[in-house]
């Protein structure tokens, strides 16, 4: 049975992701920072699919979390969903720089990590995926959430482009605006943005799981915002970063 380690596991994305890789035959381990709901996510998903999950507490801002996570990657895994990741609402210069450190070590620090962790054996055995969940803001400027992002993005793409096997990929995974808790723990008044921006974690997750088979590099689900990435290319960064500010994030 491949296994498949996903982090941020516990809601929208890495809960889609857990249950589509479940419904695919996947093993899981489930990494979050909240133990409670991760055991319960995990119980809900052993019931539903029969599939084996292993649970790992861990608050991937910190030595100790990663440390642990990483020695995880390194006993084996077919699958790397880097997902954890949080946002602020409020702009650059009105954030405490801890926070912001805090947002670079998880989206950056975490990823980088992890993913080295993951890839020795996924090149040993000849097989294996990492999934890196970036973010169209990627694509525009828009704060240090745009930057860490963009940051996945050129670095997945790097990862992808020196592995040079082509049964080992590394992708980034760019959604637009997702129906999750992510805003509401964010404390962003998402309700100006229009309904028909909105996406399903499920339908993102489907999205990123053809592109990942197909050998992508990097993934921007529905042809919605491939064409906003695709017309935000184009766009002077200075109009881009104040569409970009008046929609908000993720």
């Amino acid at each position: 049975m491949p296994t498949a380690l996903i982090t941020g596991a516990t809601a929208g994305i890495g809960a889609a992701f857990a249950r589509r890789l479940a419904a695919d035959g996947f093993g899981l381990v489930l990494v979050a920072r909240d133990e409670r709901r991760l055991a319960e996510v995990a119980d809900q998903l052993k019931l539903r699919y029969g599939v084996t999950v292993e649970v790992l507490g861990a608050d991937l801002a910190t030595d100790d979390g990663l440390e642990r996570v990483e020695a995880r990657l390194r006993d084996g895994v077919d699958l790397l969903v880097n997902n954890a990741g949080f946002g602020h609402p409020g702009r650059f210069l009105e954030v405490p720089v801890e926070d912001e450190l805090r947002m670079l070590r998880l989206h950056c620090e975490a990823v980088l990590r992890l993913t080295l962790a993951a890839l020795p054996g996924m090149k040993e055995r000849e097989r294996g995926a990492v999934i890196n969940v970036a973010s169209v803001a990627a694509f525009f400027a828009r704060g240090t959430y745009g930057a860490s992002k963009a940051w996945v993005v050129n670095f997945s793409e790097s990862a992808a482009a020196e592995i040079r096997q082509p049964r080992v990929k590394v992708m980034a995974l760019c959604p637009g605006f997702v129906r999750t808790e992510f805003h509401e723990r964010a404390s962003m008044d998402m309700s100006g943005l229009p309904g028909f921006l909105w996406l399903k974690a499920d339908d993102v997750v489907n999205e990123a799981m053809r592109d990942l088979a197909l050998g992508k590099r990097v993934s921007v689900p529905d042809v919605r915002y491939k064409a906003i990435v695709a017309v935000g290319r184009y766009l002077p960064r200075g109009l881009a970063g104040g569409i970009s500010a008046r929609l908000g994030r993720r």
